[in-house]
């Protein structure tokens, strides 16, 4: 088709650096780019841009394209569409830059990484020609970029499972088609007043492939999340590398949600931070959860609407060129709980949940955003929100591994061994195997309580509080310190003190080795551990202790636990089980298994069963509710690569037996002393004074 040239309608339109023509003229849909020609020879690539305030039957260039491809007012231009192939997309950009207005401009330094930022932006999949002059708005500032240098990547390296060539080969082109990962460089032209600052080299790297194999997670503060991070990379960024009419081609739309689940301190906060920095896109919006909750009618929604307005208006003004916009919601599950289960007659919760669904995946669908969501409690989320199309990549970020603590060790002690502050006898391998079932934050609090107990040792607390400044030049961290710290501050996942104490307190007085029953029950438990803990088809593992009131099937059971090595123990009896109401039971036995699941290697201690189960021999019975979810708990299979172990005492077997609750279970009779031997071996491991009896 054939069109005259013309001025572009506005400042706005020219800024875009597109040729404007009306859409029924010629669809920006349908064809992004068009090749035309000033003259025989001289063919140039350009985007275009839809707009009714153009006259039919014209097309408007700014002053820059004119200038740049020689073209006069009124000419008449032959167009044609143009596609790019694969062989066109650029890895390397080097610019001129310049103001503008020279003559006005007065001394200014400019960063270069914001500069490069800023047209990823607003310039995703542009078309870009050698010695092409592009008019940009930088912080209202008018700037003339000249391109100088172009290299395309070989998109050929890319390989889909993971495994990339670290240098894909380049070459330098005349023309080609910007990405989202593509590098830009910007170099000063002569007698520019302006002063370049910064790195010069901004984006996600010269290489084609949105996830580097070899990025190093350690500074980023992160360790044990390799491949998590290399997980959500695919599943959530592998579209954007690749330019959106290419995306459209293949059908398929971008990941816009991510949820980051699993125990408190485990990195998912600072995951979420980390991925928010690193991907080329819009400041992230960090909100939490409560924060969107209003008191008055209506404003918990109007919160949820606010955080997707800019997006909404950049996509509308932009389209597919718009930026990626993050918005981060920790504690998610405090606004997206299940919808009808929230107290009271308002239905706060369940609008706002409503809310978020629609802006997410509604009708008006945005595809310039990604929500990372975070929570504890996954468990209580709407279901509707998880589903493909919403927050579609979940991600469990669970207790690091015996590797992953050696990397988070070295982070946090990275400092101390530059200052020279940590002792040659600290062994940070010996720590890793101490630290089962740390998390990433313990592991920190561990490290610190260390570095206090060194600390404690020069400070002098008399009627004033003296440092011993000479020593100080001494101070280093020792294996003590961090030994002290593991045994009186810093607790793994699921321990508290309160489970020490009543391990201590039941195992007072040991376990007397009377006779061969007990030595059969503690070689047995020792079995029952191994084979939870090796054996490949066995996951889970239930056992129950029956015998007669003091017996000693508690201390069996603890001891056996004890002796697993385990590094989650969990003793559940009257005492730590509420007993206001059969659903807080329910509920806190629910949560134990999961919190069990939560470990590679647990053992659960559910002590008389009877009274679990509010069994009375007269009168109710038993609590039925209890009853049902036990049963339900023990048939379960704990999830991949978890193994837990359960141990219960009964001194009721029949009643266990009449509820049906002994089919779950392997039983181990613990017998009472019978004869007088076993009686006088007690007596003599308990140094008894037989003329007293």
């Amino acid at each position: 088709m054939r069109r005259k040239a013309t001025k572009s309608p506005s400042e706005e339109l020219s800024l875009s650096n597109c040729v404007i023509i009306r859409p029924e003229d010629l669809s920006s849909d349908k064809t992004p780019y068009i090749q035309f020609s000033s003259a025989p020879g001289n063919e140039f690539i350009v985007a275009i841009r839809n707009s009714t305030a153009i006259p039919t039957g014209t097309i408007g260039f700014n002053y820059a394209q004119r200038e740049w491809s020689r073209i006069s007012l009124n000419q008449d231009i032959e167009l044609q569409p143009y596609r790019f192939s694969k062989s066109s997309l650029l890895a390397q950009v080097t610019f001129e830059v310049d103001f503008f207005i020279k003559k006005k401009a007065t001394p200014e330094s400019l960063n270069t990484d914001e500069i490069a930022k800023e047209f990823s932006i607003n310039y995703p999949s542009f078309p870009l020609t050698k010695n092409q002059v592009l008019n940009i708005s930088f912080k209202k500032k008018l700037l003339s970029l000249r391109v100088k240098k172009l290299i395309v990547a070989d998109v050929s390296a890319l390989k889909s499972d993971g495994d990339r060539k670290k240098n894909p080969s380049s070459l330098e082109a005349n023309i080609g088609l910007t990405m989202a990962n593509t590098e830009f460089s910007f170099e000063k032209v002569q007698e520019s007043v302006i002063n370049l600052v910064g790195s010069k080299k901004s984006g996600a790297g010269s290489q084609v492939s949105i996830i580097n194999p070899d990025w190093n997670f350690k500074e980023m503060g992160i360790g044990g999340l390799n491949k998590e991070f290399s997980n959500i990379f695919r599943r959530a960024f592998a579209s954007r590398v690749f330019p959106p009419d290419i995306v459209d081609q293949l059908g398929i739309k971008h990941v816009r949600g991510i949820l980051l689940y699993g125990p408190p301190g485990t990195g998912k906060t600072l995951m979420a931070r980390q991925i928010g920095k690193m991907l080329n896109a819009r400041e992230p919006q960090i909100v939490n959860g409560p924060e969107i909750l209003n008191k008055y009618v209506g404003e918990s929604e109007a919160n949820i609407r606010k955080l997707f307005a800019a997006a909404e208006e950049e996509q509308k003004r932009l389209g597919l060129n718009s930026g990626l916009h993050i918005i981060i919601f920790d504690e998610i599950d405090a606004i997206c709980k299940q919808r009808g289960t929230a107290s009271g007659s308002t239905g706060v919760g369940d609008t706002v949940v409503n809310q978020l669904l629609s802006k997410i995946d509604g009708v008006e669908q945005l595809n310039n955003i990604l929500i990372i969501g975070m929570t504890n409690r996954k468990d209580l989320m709407d279901e509707a929100l998880l589903r493909p199309g919403r927050l579609e990549v979940q991600m469990e970020i669970g207790l690091p591994n015996k590797d992953g603590r050696v990397e988070i060790l070295k982070i946090h002690t990275n400092k101390l061994t530059e200052n020279d502050k940590l002792d040659s006898s600290v062994d940070i391998l010996e720590l890793s195997k101490a630290t089962k079932n740390f998390s990433g934050a313990e592991i920190e609090g561990l490290v610190r309580s260390a570095v206090s107990m060194a600390m404690n040792r020069y400070v002098k607390a008399k009627s004033t509080v003296e440092i011993d400044e000479d020593a100080l030049n001494k101070l280093k961290i020792s294996m003590d310190d961090f030994r002290n710290a593991l045994l009186y501050d810093i607790k793994p996942y699921g321990q508290s003190c309160y489970e020490e104490l009543l391990i201590s307190y039941i195992l007072l007085t040991g376990i007397v080795m009377w006779g061969d029953p007990v030595k059969y029950i503690l070689d047995s438990g020792k079995l029952f551990c191994e084979q939870v803990e090796r054996d490949v088809h066995s996951r889970t593992l239930n056992v129950l202790l029956s015998g007669s009131t003091g017996s000693g099937k508690t201390a069996l059971a603890v001891k056996i636990a004890q002796q697993s090595g385990f590094p989650f123990v969990k003793i559940t009896s009257k005492h730590n089980i509420p007993r206001h109401s059969d659903q807080a039971k329910v509920q806190a036995l629910d949560k134990l298994f999961e919190d069990a699941y939560k470990s590679e290697l647990s053992c659960i201690i559910l002590d008389n069963l009877e009274v679990l189960l509010d069994y009375a021999p007269i009168g109710p019975r038993f609590c039925n509710p209890v009853l049902q979810i036990l049963i339900t708990l023990l048939g379960d299979t704990p999830p991949k690569n978890h193994r837990l172990l359960v141990i219960a005492t009964t001194g009721e077997l029949e009643f266990i037996e009449l509820v049906r609750l002994a089919k779950q279970f392997h039983i181990v009779h613990v017998e009472n002393l019978r004869t007088s031997e076993q009686v006088m071996a007690a007596v003599k491991v308990n140094k008894i004074n037989v003329t007293k009896i």
